[in-house]
This record gives structure tokens, sequence and C-alpha cells, in this order.
């Protein structure tokens, strides 16, 4: 055979029995999806950022991370709403590499799902208990995403999977924000498809069992940029691409338009110190244009305690990627400040 079993998993429910959410942090998190909801719906002003390390590759680092972030928020609560990313799963464009926590939670061992989901949930109760911020993952395989559906508060599809029909689907049974990705093409018409799926009520096998989902009022977009025909990186995050997707957008029967913008990635030419000058371009839109205001909620950074990245190996740096280069924390604490003071 081509395929052969490893080890049978726990179920969802059975891993969550084993690691539970304590209650005192299942209430932390039903406050911050309010708080979050709020924004995606207009009831609050508050402007996101999701930030944090392209991949969350060792706890310790992480966690240090996120209570770092916390002491941050609570200067800027009146203006910000920080969601730290702790992204377990890592696509892969070629199949070849670091495929994230839930994969390897040790990465310069053999791959071990089940230490993986494991690792990763002990790793989002610990962040929450130690920072009370809930924190964002991407959804990189549906069915997976059960293992921690209790403790997320924002989920992105990357632009790798926005096309594909049951990551669409699933996002249409979910209670929290989740922002799909313009695909690698740049194709924002193929994004708001994705949305548009994701709003509606849906029929469909999931974990072996015929289910129906009511549809995600909150599902929106990320901007990334795109990459054309050439390997060339093509930025959207410029005011004509935001007025552009506001065109769109109005043109559709859509629930509570939102936009994020990823200021990374084919934006950033992955040029990962862009990011700082991107972020304050994307300031000066929406304070130009109240109606970009209104539809930009946000922001995606990606940092890490160090700034730049590392191969997989014996002497690692503690804090600094092993995937896509971060800024260090010194610009992200300084960049957050700023940002509290521009938006």
């Amino acid at each position: 055979m081509a395929m052969k079993v490893n080890k049978e998993l726990p179920s969802p429910a059975e891993l969550k029995k084993a690691y539970r959410l304590p209650d005192t942090l299942e209430k932390i998190k039903k406050q911050r999806d309010v708080e979050i909801r709020e924004v995606f719906t207009g009831h609050s002003d508050k402007f996101i950022v999701l930030v944090g390390p392209c991949s969350a590759d060792n706890e310790e680092a992480v966690c240090e991370y996120v209570v770092r972030l916390a002491a941050v928020n609570e200067k800027v609560s009146d203006k910000l709403l920080l969601i730290p990313r702790i992204y377990t799963n890592k696509p892969r464009t070629t199949g070849e590499g670091y495929k994230g926590m839930l994969h390897q939670p040790e990465p310069d061992k053999a791959p071990d799902l089940f230490s993986g989901i494991i690792a990763i949930r002990k790793m989002h109760i610990r962040a929450i208990a130690e920072s009370g911020l809930t924190a964002a993952d991407e959804m990189l395989y549906p069915e997976n995403r059960s293992y921690l559906d209790d403790l997320l508060s924002y989920e992105a599809i990357g632009a790798r999977s926005v096309e594909n029909q049951q990551h669409r689907l699933t996002a249409s049974g979910m209670d929290i924000p989740v922002g799909m990705k313009n695909p690698t093409s740049g194709d924002l018409s193929v994004m708001l498809n994705s949305v548009i799926a994701a709003q509606h009520s849906h029929t469909f096998i999931y974990r072996g069992c015929d289910v129906t989902t009511d549809g995600n009022e909150l599902a929106h977009v990320i901007l990334r940029g795109g990459v054309d025909k050439y390997g060339t990186n093509i930025p959207n995050y410029h005011y004509e691409d935001m007025v552009r997707l506001l065109e769109m957008y109005q043109k559709l029967e859509l629930k509570n338009p939102a936009a994020i913008i990823d200021v990374n990635h084919a934006n950033s030419n992955k040029q990962f110190k862009e990011q700082i000058r991107i972020v304050s371009e994307v300031l000066h839109s929406r304070r130009y244009n109240s109606e970009l205001k209104a539809l930009v909620k946000g922001v995606m950074i990606e940092s890490y305690l160090e700034e730049g990245c590392q191969k997989i190996g014996t002497t690692r740096i503690y804090g600094k990627s092993i995937t896509d280069p971060c800024l260090g924390w010194k610009d992200t604490e300084e960049l957050l400040y700023r940002i509290a003071e521009n938006c």
C-alpha cells in the first residue's frame, strides 16, 4: 500500500478531556471573543493587530513572546486589540521543510503527530494562562482544528488553501472571525468567493459525520499580495488596491465587510523590515478615506523575540524564526505604540 497507518490519534473530545481548558481561562476566551466580534461587526473602533512568529516552533519562546505582548496590550488596549499569532501548522509550497509544531514538536526530530497535537494544545492553553490573551492560528488542515476550536479567537485560511472546498465549508461552521487570504495569484474575486461560501450554510461530511453549518457572518478577507506568472511579487496593500477591494465588496451582499492587511509575504517581498513602512502606509490610507477606515480592521505582522530567521540546526538562537524572517521584539514594541498613536 502507498499509505500506512502510523498511529491512531485520539478524538478531539478525548484530547480536550485529557488537556482541559480550565473554567477561568474559558471565561477569558468568551470575553475576548466578544471584544473581537465587536470590531468585525462595527460596534468597536479598536484596531486589530495580529502579531507573532511566522511559525510557533518552541513553547518557551512563544509563551515568553505572548507575555511580552500582553504587557504592551495593557498600555494600548484603549486603541488596539492585540491577537498573538500562534501558528502551529506551516504550509510548504513544495511539501518540503518544517511543517510546524503539529508535525514536529521538536523541529530537528522526525514527525510525530500524536505528540504534536498534545504539544500544540498545551502551548495554546499555557499562553492564555500566562498572558490572558487568546490567539490566532492557521486552519491548514480543516479536520485538525477540532483539537483547538475551544481555544482560538481567530483563524486564517492561507493563500494555498483558500480555493479548497473543505476549508470554505468548515469556515462556515465556525463562530469566530476567519480571514480568507487572497490566493498566491493575487485574484481578489477568488478570495471574495471564499468569503461568500463561508458566510452561507452548507451540509457536508466532517470528521465522519453528516453536518450542517449556520454560516459565519465574521468571515472576511486578508490581503497578502500575489505573485505573477514570472514569480514576481505584486503587493496589494496600496490605497488603490484597498479602494478596488471596497468597490468589489459593495457589489456583493456580504455581512460585516472587513479586511486585514498582511504586511509581510508577497506584500513585503519577504523583506521583513518593510513591514514597518507598510503598516504606516496602511494607517495613512485609513486616515485619508473614512470608508477604508471602516473596512480595514487591522494588520497582520510577523514578529518574534529575535529578528530575521535561521536554519534548523544544533545551535539555534532562542526566539528566532526557523521559517520566514520576522521583526525582532524591539522593532515590534515600537511599532505597536506607533500604531496606537496613529490608528
